[in-house]
């Protein structure tokens, strides 16, 4: 086979798991549901785009191995060790009722002896992978019956396949010794031994030394695949799967203190091969064997005892805790493990055509039924356990919970099952016991699985957000400055993040779930958290430490939003988000409304540092004046100096940038007359001392918008107000030109608001051939419109000749002047209430008057704009808003980018917004 239709195959088989999993996880259906019934719709028995070749079944064993060390990582081998008995109880069961069963039904449907043997041995496997996947799928891992079934899977496994190597030597050789059956059994349990103790005592020592040693990136994550592949090599060896090889690395990496790590590294290469294996079933199936009435008729009886002889099993839990029924249902799938059955039974002709297509059937069938039964169960489980309310009662006198040691190491445990109302508080504590290093005991994983159908998580009205007790809060803050990656699993795996915070819940679970995750090292951490109780912990002496450990827990909230917001796109925007949380965490109005302008300001303030005038004193004054305190703006600050972006030069904004804008807004915010009487900030300040210089002009100067105060200073300010009074009609200008500096002038025009005004003014300046260095516009209630502009010309410009000039083009209509080669961006970030235009191009003079042209048709004003130098030559930097003041949205931006590429007005069917027409003449 070519490289070119490997390639495609791979290219075909990712994209149909993908787009699988995504409709199957929009129907409510498991994602391993879809992809195996997309493996069968693009295999050889439906279109047939690929074929089961030998590269897909190596990727797709690649994919099972990296499952189940996934699944060992995520064992706790003490709390495996709990269900022990149970396990091996149910796993031996397991495959002694389905063997009997199926191999007697073999012979009453008139299948040889050899025939007979071998199917009763194949209806004994369980596939420890399918059932794995769902219960991770569900986010049942925690559960005992999870731990019960994935123990005996296991078992059941190893005894599985012994029975089938001695299966296979008997019906091939006719006989086989007593001896050769010791041997295998104790080969298959001495392996398991041998690697389980070796590998539990070895590998964490092996892999911290390796971690310390090293020094690229991908040393750990290559060497931890590489030790799994061995193990499974050598359970091949020993004659058992190589997944069960796979299981053995994962315990053994599971007791190491880089397990979170190597399980977060290793997660994005298991979402690009796990799902092969799943499509693989589907593939192999053919789906023309089926269709055969003895076929049917065969695999419908075989299918009855397969199901029947797992759910039997769970007899095997008697005086364990769990739900039998799911663990039963559990138990059903063969997957992987039936498929190895029934090829080698075809392969080495022990059984015919027939025969393996009715085990092929029932494989498939089995493993298809399989995670809809166990989703309906699990829910319905949760269901019954929240209609069941716990009775209030008496604390104990010791407290609900207790630290027990345990060996080396502590388990913390209840002593009592608390009452609902107690349940969140209690479990956070637990959770703050995991946090000091203790391990769930087994009773308190069990109640906590019965709590998950509870609490804020469940709200039916996603609009309604109820806020979890008051005696609760206390530990959510305490987790925040505590909680390591250890405790973030406990709390989602257990469901007490969902109950908390599900906001945040669902963020971790797409992050882990998202296999484009550029850092896949924080699915269970927060960077940004991290850093901040870091810089608690080193606080000095100082003001600005000091103010960062009073208000710590209001900063660490306002750090976890930022950081759900930085690692997930696809939550909502951080303002939103913390609405939400101050609502679950029972916020003041007051705390609630600081939490959203903490978060707010620690979004806007790198974004304002990276614009190219950020440090310019007006967009300064701007972000001050919105900070409104010298606090805020700190904490702020070192709130903004964790966030991961970099500006465009490559220049980390934490040290560069970013300070020098903090330096300058603590700067104006310290000024005497922010704090004096009478005057509340900077605009109320800068408004009085101009409504003083021409109190006719007080009623238009208190109407001002804010941005444009922010903009002049005081006498222009009032010059400005007091030249739109009288109002004026449409088409009467009144234009004022005042002398600035050495070249330069101050070009004042009023006039009635229109549309594409300032598009129309700077066509007028260019033609006066009076260079325009900045503008700024205003537009009043009543639709006085003024505009002041910095020009530069040889000689002074003549007010009157331009108002006339002005008056003229007001009645002209706008055509569009393409700019195709200009590099122009938009950022709605850095502006508290505008959206940055950033534009650049070969013929300076133009990119303004393009610019202008372009957002008038697409029904958008521009509010100032300048000039702004940088190493690449001048830019242009303008502020736009809609008509109605607000940033200008995605889909307008692209608008205005395609009449400034393409030189034409936006289509007819868009020339309208809100009734307006936006070409007039």
């Amino acid at each position: 086979m070519s490289v070119t239709r490997v390639l495609l195959d791979i290219l075909i088989v990712l994209a149909a798991a993908k787009v699988a999993s995504e409709i199957a996880e929009r129907a409510g259906i498991p994602a391993v549901v879809g992809e195996i019934v997309a493996g069968v719709l693009i295999g050889p028995s439906a279109i047939g785009l690929v074929r089961g070749d030998d590269v897909l079944r190596v990727l797709g064993e690649i994919g099972v191995i990296l499952l189940l060390l996934d699944v060992g990582l995520e064992m706790d081998l003490g709390q495996l060790a709990a269900v022990g008995r149970a396990a091996l109880s149910v796993a031996t069961i397991g495959v002694i009722v389905p063997m009997a069963a199926g191999g007697g039904l073999a012979l009453a449907l008139g299948l040889g002896g050899k025939e007979a043997l071998f199917v009763g041995a194949a209806l004994t496997a369980t596939s420890v992978g399918i059932t794995a996947r769902v219960f991770g799928d569900l986010r049942a891992l925690a559960t005992v019956e999870a731990r019960t079934v994935l123990g005996a899977a296991v078992a059941d496994d190893v005894m599985g396949l012994v029975i089938l190597t001695v299966v296979t030597r008997l019906v091939s050789q006719g006989s086989i010794s007593a001896g050769s059956v010791v041997s295998i059994v104790v080969v298959a349990i001495g392996f398991l031994v041998v690697a389980s103790v070796v590998g539990i005592r070895v590998a964490p020592w092996v892999f911290t030394h390796i971690s310390r040693l090293s020094r690229s990136p991908g040393t750990l994550v290559a060497l931890s695949l590489a030790f799994t592949l061995g193990l499974a090599e050598l359970a091949n060896l020993a004659k058992l799967a190589p997944i069960v090889g796979a299981f053995v690395a994962g315990l053994a990496l599971s007791r190491s203190e880089l397990a979170p790590r190597i399980r977060r590294e290793l997660m994005p290469v298991g979402h690009l091969f796990v799902p092969v294996f799943f499509l693989q079933i589907g593939i192999d199936a053919q789906i023309r064997e089926f269709t055969r009435l003895h076929v049917l008729g065969i695999a419908g009886a075989l299918f009855v005892v397969a199901v029947l002889g797992k759910i039997v099993a769970a007899v095997g839990m008697i005086g364990a805790p769990g739900d039998r029924l799911l663990v039963g249902l559990a138990m059903i799938p063969r997957g992987e493990v039936g498929l190895i059955f029934a090829t080698l039974g075809l392969t080495e002709g022990i059984i015919g055509r027939d025969v393996y297509a009715s085990l092929l059937l029932v494989v498939l069938v089995t493993t298809l039924i399989t995670p809809t039964l166990l989703k309906v169960r699990l829910r319905t489980q949760r269901r019954r356990a929240a209609a069941v309310a716990r009775p209030s009662r008496d604390e104990p006198p010791g407290g609900w919970l207790q630290l027990v040691s345990a060996g080396r190491g502590r388990t913390i445990d209840l002593v009592d099952e608390p009452s609902d109302d107690a349940a969140l508080t209690v479990g956070l504590d637990a959770a703050l016991a995991v946090a000091d290093g203790a391990a769930p005991g087994e009773r308190l994983v069990t109640w906590l699985t019965t709590l998950r159908a509870e609490g804020p998580s469940d709200e039916s009205d996603p609009a309604i957000v109820t806020a979890i007790p008051a005696s609760a809060r206390a530990a959510v803050g305490s987790l925040l400055a505590r909680a390591d990656a250890r405790t973030w699993r406990f709390l989602l795996v257990t469901g007490l993040l969902d109950r908390a915070l599900p906001e945040v819940a669902e963020t971790m679970r797409r992050r882990q779930a998202d296999p484009f995750e550029s850092d896949p090292t924080r699915t269970l951490s927060w960077p940004r958290l991290a850093q901040i109780n870091e810089r608690v912990r080193r606080a000095g002496d100082g003001p600005a430490d000091q103010l960062l450990v009073d208000r710590a827990d209001q900063v660490r909230v306002a750090a976890l939003v930022l950081d759900a917001n930085d690692l997930n796109p696809r939550v909502d925007q951080a303002v939103p988000l913390a609405r939400k949380v101050a609502g679950r965490l029972g916020l003041s109005p007051d705390d609630a409304a600081e939490l959203e302008a903490l978060v707010g300001a620690a979004e806007l303030l790198p974004a304002a540092a990276r614009r190219l005038d950020g440090l310019d004193e007006e967009p300064v004054l701007q972000v001050a004046t919105h900070l409104r305190s010298r606090e805020r703006a700190l904490l702020a600050g070192i709130l903004a100096a964790t966030s991961p972006h970099v500006d465009p030069s490559g220049i980390e904004i934490g040290t560069g940038r970013l300070n020098q804008l903090l330096t300058l807004i603590d700067a104006v915010l310290a000024r005497p007359e922010l704090s004096g009487a009478g005057s509340t900030d900077l605009t109320d300040q800068r408004r009085q001392a101009a409504s003083r210089l021409i109190p006719d002009a007080a009623r238009r100067i208190a109407i001002t918008p804010l941005s444009f105060v922010l903009s002049q200073t005081a006498p222009d300010l009032a010059r400005q107000a007091s030249l739109a009074d009288p109002p004026l009609r449409r088409g009467e200008v009144r234009a004022a030109v005042s002398p600035v500096g050495d070249g330069t002038w101050r070009l004042d025009a009023a006039v009635r608001d229109d549309v594409g005004l300032l598009a129309k003014q700077l066509a007028v300046l260019r033609e006066q051939r009076c260079e325009v260095l900045d503008v700024a516009t205003v537009v009043w209630p009543d639709r006085q419109s003024l505009s002041t502009f910095r020009l530069r010309a040889a000689s002074r410009p003549s007010g009157d000749r331009l108002g006339d000039e002005i008056a003229a083009a007001i009645a002209t209509r706008i055509t569009p002047l393409a700019l195709p080669g200009a590099d122009v961006t938009f950022d709605n970030a850095s502006s508290p209430w505008h959206t940055i235009c950033t534009a650049r191009a070969d013929d300076d003079g133009l990119v303004l008057l393009a610019l202008a042209k372009a957002v008038a048709l697409c029904d958008v004003n521009v509010v100032a704009a300048r000039v702004v130098g940088t190493d690449a030559g001048p830019a242009q930097v303008l502020e736009l808003a809609t008509r109605r003041g607000a940033p200008v949205p995605p889909e307008t931006q692209s608008r205005i980018l395609v009449v400034l590429a393409s030189g034409e007005p936006p289509s007819l069917r868009r020339r309208k917004v809100g009734g307006s027409p936006l070409i007039r003449s």
